[in-house]
């Protein structure tokens, strides 16, 4: 089995492009995405929304030239430590490429990354039923969010609003 490359994408790059819009394709259809395709509002204006926006940073996951996992992460600032963080915003691996540890080395160039730039923490979000994906995250170091916990405080909810 050839090599996997994890390289963070340049989206002036034509193959990037495609590569990034495939993935994020492939992770929109997925039970644990949307369940279907990105719509054709989303395939016109991924790309170029993820160059315009300043803080984009996306991961690929690529083997023989093909792309098989992506991470799509946003740089953000924790205002309490005072420094950046990278949210994890969409993570995929191709249901072919799974238990191959993919995911990790995304993780692991992720974590690079966020240290390399000084970052604090990285964030995420993840379905409660997704028990695969929140062990991988829980090996990899991650736990729920809990607030103050000598005050009593507690754990963290990720809630939306639509507009």
């Amino acid at each position: 089995m050839p090599d996997i490359q994890i390289i963070l994408a340049d989206l002036s790059n034509e193959g990037h492009q495609i590569a990034t819009l495939a993935m994020m394709d492939a992770y929109s259809a997925d039970p644990m995405g949307d369940a279907r395709p990105l719509s054709d509002y989303a395939r016109q204006n991924l790309i170029p929304g993820l160059r315009e926006h300043p803080t984009s940073l996306v991961f690929l996951a690529i083997q023989a030239d093909q792309p098989c996992g992506i991470a799509t992460c946003f740089r953000g600032f924790s205002t309490f430590a005072a420094k950046p963080l990278i949210n994890i915003s969409d993570f995929y691996v191709v249901p072919s490429h799974r238990k191959r540890g993919i995911g990790r080395r995304l993780l692991r160039a992720i974590n690079d990354e966020a240290v390399a730039s000084g970052c604090c923490k990285l964030t995420l979000e993840v379905q409660q039923n997704n028990a695969r994906a929140r062990e991988i995250y829980g090996q990899f170091g991650f736990t729920q969010a809990v607030y103050a916990a000598d005050a009593g405080g507690g754990g963290s909810l990720y809630m939306v609003k639509r507009i």
